[in-house]
């Protein structure tokens, strides 16, 4: 009985410093909707549209091939997929870091033109 008891608490104890985690951050996870100087649309998976601003202390990267790498503001594009750690002020959300990638999905090649008889 004292097993499961301590068990059940340390189940408790570890969800509670994971839901804590990350302080005050907020994460926007997406698809980017629309792009502006200074800020940032990302619609959300159950609909709803999310605005982030940017900020020169923004930090970019560029998730390609199970890797990370440093991008800019000017790799962004429509439709790509992102997650954003934000930090809440004044009622807006500033952007720490933007982690982007391309949209995931097949790529279909477009179908040969038919050859003309000859």
């Amino acid at each position: 009985m004292r097993v499961r008891v301590l068990t059940i608490a340390m189940c408790f104890a570890l969800a509670a410093g994971s839901a804590f985690a990350h302080g005050d951050k907020v994460h926007v996870i997406g698809t980017l909707e629309k792009i502006n100087a200074d800020s940032v649309l990302v619609k959300t998976k159950v609909g709803k549209s999310v605005e982030v601003k940017l900020t020169a202390s923004t930090v970019y990267v560029l998730r390609s091939n199970n890797q990370d790498k440093p991008a800019k503001v000017s790799d962004l594009a429509l439709g790509y997929l992102v997650v954003i750690h934000a930090t809440p002020k004044d009622s807006t959300l500033e952007a720490d870091e933007v982690k982007f990638s391309l949209p995931n999905g097949p790529k279909v090649a477009a179908p040969a033109a038919p050859k003309p008889n000859s």
